[in-house]
């Protein structure tokens, strides 16, 4: 089988409220530009190869896809795209957006919305992918401060029919705890990945404990964040992927996987080729030998 052949099926399913998707899943961000994400001279995507990126994932079974109204570039935008390639949308496509921060036309970060503003945001989401309502969306926040009334603002929302589903993103425990006590909550999207935030390994156990998804975020890019992969990996790592005929990312992304059947995977690419690569990913059976070696590495924080 090669990887060409392999669909995201073969990682496996969690269901997010009552929407049961692939854990391998697509991250919109880098859709709209070359290089370092939201940098103020990111050269814009090529429309074209990026609708074809999408329509690809869809035919290689990919049925959760990650993404927001900020993001976008000078001459792109990541749900217009999606709306351009996948409208009208298949039956099972599960699309998850995020709100809370914000740019001005220009590319510029506004200040994280306030609760009444909210709503404008989750406006603003249906518009750009065409929908009545909204799939999954995320608070995401900075800081630690409580969340109660931007959630609250979100759950109202979602008894208005706006929105199906709730989520929470950059948060810790106790932001869970305090969402759930206002709505359900299906997902927590936080950075992790081998070698990154290894204090959150507890967390990340005590989502599925809950039946909440635990979708990290940056999980290839690690410390690169929204520059990507440093292509630094270790020599523990590269064994591993050298052992399975594999990438160091796709080594990355197996191992988030393994961590539970809760955690999703949401890999973001505008490469056709790395596409091909995240997918396959998902049939990656790391053997305990080798998951007991990049355990360490991830406790070490490399």
């Amino acid at each position: 089988m090669t990887s060409e052949t392999i669909t995201a099926a073969v990682s496996g399913t969690w269901t997010l409220g009552d929407l049961e998707i692939n854990r391998i899943g697509f991250g919109a961000m880098r859709l709209t530009q070359s290089g370092e994400a939201f940098a103020d001279d990111a050269v814009p995507s090529d429309r074209g190869r990026a609708i074809s990126v999408l329509r690809r994932a869809v035919e290689l079974g990919v049925n959760h896809i990650d993404t927001a109204a900020f993001y976008f570039s000078a001459l792109r935008s990541a749900n217009e795209l999606i709306n351009r390639a996948l409208a009208p949308y298949p039956d099972d496509l599960v699309i998850t957006t995020k709100v809370g921060p914000g740019r001005d036309p220009s590319g510029a970060w506004q200040p994280h919305a306030t609760p009444e503003r909210l709503r404008g945001q989750v406006e603003e989401n249906l518009r750009q992918l065409g929908r009545d309502h909204l799939d999954v969306v995320n608070l995401r926040i900075v800081g630690t401060d409580s969340i109660a009334e931007r959630f609250g603002a979100l759950a109202q929302l979602r008894d208005a029919g706006l929105i199906r589903h709730l989520g929470i993103s950059n948060v810790t425990p106790e932001h869970l705890a305090e969402a759930q006590a206002i709505a359900p909550v299906v997902c927590v999207q936080n950075q992790y990945g081998i070698g990154v935030r290894p204090e959150h390994d507890e967390f990340v156990r005590a989502c599925g404990e809950q039946g909440v998804a635990f979708v990290p975020f940056y999980a290839i890019a690690g410390a690169g964040r929204e520059v990507g992969a440093s292509g630094s990996d270790s020599d523990e790592v590269l064994a591993v992927a050298r052992a399975h005929g594999m990438s160091a990312a796709q080594v990355r992304l197996a191992w988030t996987l393994h961590r539970g059947p809760h955690v999703l995977a949401i890999p973001g690419t505008g490469n056709p080729e790395h596409l091909v690569a995240n997918v396959a990913a998902g049939a990656l059976r790391l053997s305990e030998d080798e998951l007991a070696v990049l355990d360490s590495i991830h406790q070490s924080g490399a």
